[in-house]
């Protein structure tokens, strides 16, 4: 059984870091797509990046330059680190996988949660 578990989250004052983590289990992650969305209650969950196996990243033009996206494929682990962080960052952060020849990205961590004061 597949199972993505991010951590990570917690309160932090605008223009400061944050670094999430998103940890799967359950088989080999070579050749999935791994990406973060976040979402704010009563809005549509926003894309914020995407990393494949050999390390090609994608971002969101809202977080392009500020956060960076890594991966360690022996330990199927995604790092999200935040820096300049705004308060319209808040959000619930979700690490996300889409399987070799899926097309939507079919598994889904828990969330964790966001907070960036002004």
């Amino acid at each position: 059984q597949v199972q993505l578990v991010e951590s990570g989250g917690g309160l932090v004052q605008a223009g400061g870091s944050l670094s999430l983590s998103c940890e799967a289990s359950g088989q080999t992650f070579n050749g999935w797509l791994m990406a973060w969305f976040r979402q704010v209650p009563g809005k549509d969950r926003e894309f914020v990046t995407a990393i494949n196996s050999g390390g090609f990243t994608t971002y969101g033009e809202s977080v392009k330059g500020r956060f960076t996206v890594t991966r360690d494929n022996a330990k199927n682990t995604v790092l999200l680190q935040m820096n300049n962080l705004k308060p319209e960052d808040t959000a619930v952060y979700y690490c996300a996988a889409r399987p070799l020849g899926a097309v939507t990205f079919d598994y889904w961590g828990q969330g964790t949660q966001v907070t960036v004061s002004s």
